[in-house]
């Protein structure tokens, strides 16, 4: 691989303590020179699902907090909100200056962040802006199914087909089984035309193991690559449809396991607070070596 262009790129994983599982992301902390074009330059030349660029300072709403601007790139295009990403420069951030509380500019609004140090991990809590959850046409449910390869015998009744938001669009499709999740193989063009109209920025695929425990996947070809590892958006918007559907307590901790299926596996922590739409996302990550998993 050819040397980045612009300053100095840092490649963290989120979700996972070990460097070859969870979400990998590049991280630029200090990318106040860089233009949109030079931004997705790295990103595309790094090539992850997104990289995160600190632009500048911000005020933060909550006093203590260190406030940053952070945009998103994903190597075709920049996103409005990515969690993992989020994770992943929260961690740069408290390694460089300690763990703390940290808010982040994001297009879509504030997005808190706390980092803790447990015994010799540090581990990352971001609180999403206020979620929603809409219908999904039944025509486009059928097209999103017909570009998965899924009959529609195959999904959950149980757990109906949703779009949700917590910072970007996730539609979100529950299979029946654990078989049907793993055999993942679409029609990346078909689903991305679909998710170019729908706004979406990944389908969230989903699997409920128990009352507190889903296995996910998202695709997310209009980042540009066939499936995101570990997704802190869509985990933030799929605990946002939890809620809305009556499907958990107001009050709920869930596990969401991903990335199991592509080699990467990580862990998602969704925890739901009674009288706050908010949602919360947690995970551990570390710093990836220099050139490993690049």
């Amino acid at each position: 691989m050819s040397e980045l262009p612009g300053p100095g790129l840092l490649r963290y994983t989120a979700f996972s303590a070990d460097p070859s599982g969870g979400n990998p992301a590049g991280v630029v902390l200090d990318a106040s020179g860089m233009d949109e074009a030079g931004m997705l330059a790295v990103a595309a030349e790094v090539g992850y699902s997104e990289s995160a660029f600190l632009t500048g300072r911000a005020e933060a709403s909550e006093p203590g907090a260190r406030g940053y601007a952070i945009r998103y790139f994903s190597p075709k295009a920049e996103v409005p909100f990515c969690g993992h990403a989020t994770v992943a420069t929260a961690l740069a951030l408290a390694e460089r200056d300690g763990p703390g509380d940290l808010e982040f500019a994001t297009a879509a609004g504030p997005v808190p962040v706390t980092v803790v140090r447990r015994g010799g991990e540090l581990r990352a809590t971001l609180t999403s802006v206020e979620p929603h959850v809409t219908d999904a046409a039944a025509e486009d449910v059928t097209e999103a199914l017909a570009a998965l390869d899924w009959p529609a015998t195959d999904l959950d009744p149980a757990l109906p087909p949703r779009i949700a938001y917590a910072g970007a669009r996730h539609l979100v499709l529950a299979a029946a089984s654990r078989e049907r999740l793993a055999a993942l193989s679409y029609d990346f063009a078909r689903l991305e035309a679909l998710m170019h109209r729908l706004d979406l920025t990944t389908v969230q695929l989903v699997w409920r193991a128990s009352d507190t425990v889903f296995h996910v996947r998202d695709p997310f070809p209009v980042g540009g690559v066939v499936e995101d590892p570990a997704t802190g958006a869509a985990a933030a918007a799929f605990g946002a449809y939890l809620r809305a559907l009556s499907l958990v307590p107001e009050t709920a901790s869930l596990t969401l396991h991903q990335g199991e299926d592509m080699g990467r596996p990580g862990t998602l922590t969704v925890t739901l607070r009674a009288g706050d739409a908010r949602v919360r996302v947690s995970g551990t990550g570390t710093r990836i070596p220099d050139r490993a998993g690049a």
